[in-house]
């Protein structure tokens, strides 16, 4: 175990000691409304971009013409897992992923998960799986099939991971995680599609990692190589462990701390980025977003701290 993980380690624990579980009655969705007001967003919750629309962008970027002076398209998608809105008023202006694009120009969006924006009753559960498929796929739980965790999908509905490679627009893919959820348990999002790759030879690794330290790990060990993956999905988890052992909300300090944990290892994936020999030549989409938010120590309903992420992007 790293250094940082350990210290990271001894921080959540102090809260469990002396029993300081967050359910934050001051947390209301007024409260919420409030502490997003600090971000600047360029769009409002009414506008926000459905979480199915980052598949487009990612399409797009992959399938549209070369810049001129540019001779290699690349994507990154950094996963902060249960990350709320409204906790983007604590970025900090050194070591922060988001403050770092935010500084280079990126756009900053509000995003919806759970089907239909709110206030509408969400039409699927506000949980890892269905936000992060809905992601990956672009179709919401009715077509996708998963409506919650625990559930295999099918190969009817593919991964971009998998439908790029396959059809020839990249060469390689990188899925990256810390939850056995996505793809190292019998009963895993993505076990079949996982087999499908290995099954016909593609280049789509799926790396499941113990803790974020090592999955930053890993993916700056990707990003190092000189042909890299040419697409990174990454997931740091460090808000929804948080958020569930102490509570999401953005009044705990323990959330904050989680939220900045994620926001640290942004920022040195984005270093690795900039630091590649063929940086300047290569053309890269750089997203970092959230699945799901969270309220109490849980997450999946209705609320609009559930309901409510974000996009941070290069373009």
């Amino acid at each position: 175990m790293s250094f940082v993980s350990k210290i990271v380690g001894i921080v959540l624990m102090i809260p469990a000691l002396f029993g300081l579980y967050c359910n934050d009655a001051n947390d209301t969705e007024t409260a919420y409304l409030e502490k997003a007001a600090q971000v600047e967003f360029e769009n409002t919750i009414e506008t926000a971009i459905p979480q199915t629309e980052l598949y487009n962008m990612i399409s797009e970027h992959f399938n549209s013409p070369l810049p001129e002076g540019k001779t290699e398209k690349k994507a990154i998608v950094i996963g902060y897992d249960g990350c709320r809105a409204d906790a983007l008023a604590y970025v900090e202006n050194r070591f922060s992923g988001i403050n770092k694009m935010m500084s280079s120009g990126a756009s900053l969006n509000y995003v919806y998960c759970g089907g239909v924006n709110y206030p509408a009753v969400n039409t699927q559960d506000t949980s890892t799986a269905p936000g992060w498929c809905s992601v990956l796929t672009g179709v919401w739980a009715d077509k996708n099939g998963i409506t919650g965790n625990g559930i295999t999908k099918t190969l009817e509905y593919k991964t971009l991971m998998t439908s790029l490679t396959e059809n020839g627009v990249i060469d390689s893919a990188s899925f990256i995680t810390s939850w056995d959820g996505h793809f190292a348990t019998d009963n895993s999002t993505y076990k079949l599609e996982k087999e499908y790759c290995e099954k016909n030879d593609l280049k789509v690794s799926f790396n499941y990692c113990i803790e974020d330290t090592a999955s930053a790990r890993t993916a700056i060990k990707d990003i190092k190589q000189d042909d890299c993956s040419d697409f990174i999905f990454a997931i740091y988890e460090g808000t929804d462990h948080a958020g569930h052992s102490f509570g999401f909300s953005t009044n705990n300090p323990i959330y904050q701390a989680g939220f900045r944990l994620n926001d640290v290892l942004a920022y040195r994936t984005l270093n690795a980025i900039e630091n590649r020999e063929t940086y300047e030549s290569e053309d890269w989409l750089i997203i970092i977003t959230s699945d799901h938010g969270g309220f109490g120590t849980d997450h999946g309903g209705s609320s609009i701290q559930e309901r409510m992420v974000f996009i941070v992007t290069n373009k």
